[in-house]
């Protein structure tokens, strides 16, 4: 049985201590899942009650910029592995875990992340100011659980990764209107959700095992 949203709010306040070092959380699964939904509903009811304490961090902004993509001849699967710049990712999240303390060199203790544009559908430096209060960081992204290339440092970096799975119609049909809401028409966010996204979507499918809890439906 999948865990109650309530029962996710106790589980990822459960990973941080108030003297404990800053604890980071990954929610992954295949596009269109509701991995960022889930996120940003998990980072606003915990935020409710007080000072902000928890920062999310989405992995979309270590896409590669478009321009490197027709470089390296890889535009037209764009959102496949290898169309992020995963080390990058990989060094932010353990920067993250370990930089909490600016007091060694005068600064405020922000670490300002990429965030990702979806109108543009592309990367912006420095969208996201992580502060130093945040205890916890809420990650979400496709590829979390990958274990080949530099994808395997990620999950180094993460002390729980959650798997969010939904009925394979319905996540197709979010996708498909996702991209519909962003600029393609229905034919070509059809053909996009049955083609590039469905071959990310098995390649993520295969790893939901490793994760450390899987939130089924709604």
């Amino acid at each position: 049985m999948s865990p109650t949203f309530a029962e996710l709010l106790v589980r990822a306040r459960s990973l941080t201590r108030p003297d404990g070092p800053r604890a980071v959380l990954g929610i992954t699964g295949s596009p269109g899942a509701g991995k960022s939904t889930l996120a940003e509903r998990l980072v606003r009811e915990l935020n409710a009650d007080g000072p902000p304490w928890v920062a999310q961090v989405p992995m979309d902004g270590f896409h590669l910029a478009d321009a490197e993509l027709d470089r390296l001849g890889r535009r037209d699967r764009k959102g496949a592995p290898d169309t992020f710049d995963a080390a990058g990712y990989a060094a932010l999240l353990r920067r993250l875990r370990e930089e909490q303390d600016a007091s060694d060199d005068g600064g405020d203790g922000v670490v300002y992340a990429p965030g990702f544009e979806r109108v543009l559908e592309q990367p912006l430096a420095g969208a996201v100011p992580v502060p130093a209060s945040a205890r916890l960081i809420v990650t979400e992204g496709n590829y979390l659980l990958l274990d080949t290339g530099p994808w395997r440092r990620v999950r180094a970096q993460l002390d729980e990764v959650w798997f969010r799975d939904l009925d394979e119609p319905e996540r197709i049909r979010r996708l498909v209107a996702r991209h519909e809401e962003f600029g393609k028409d229905h034919a070509a966010a059809l053909a996009w959700a049955r083609g590039t996204d469905q071959r990310n979507a098995d390649l993520v499918a295969a790893t939901r095992d490793r994760a450390d809890l899987v939130v089924r439906g709604d």
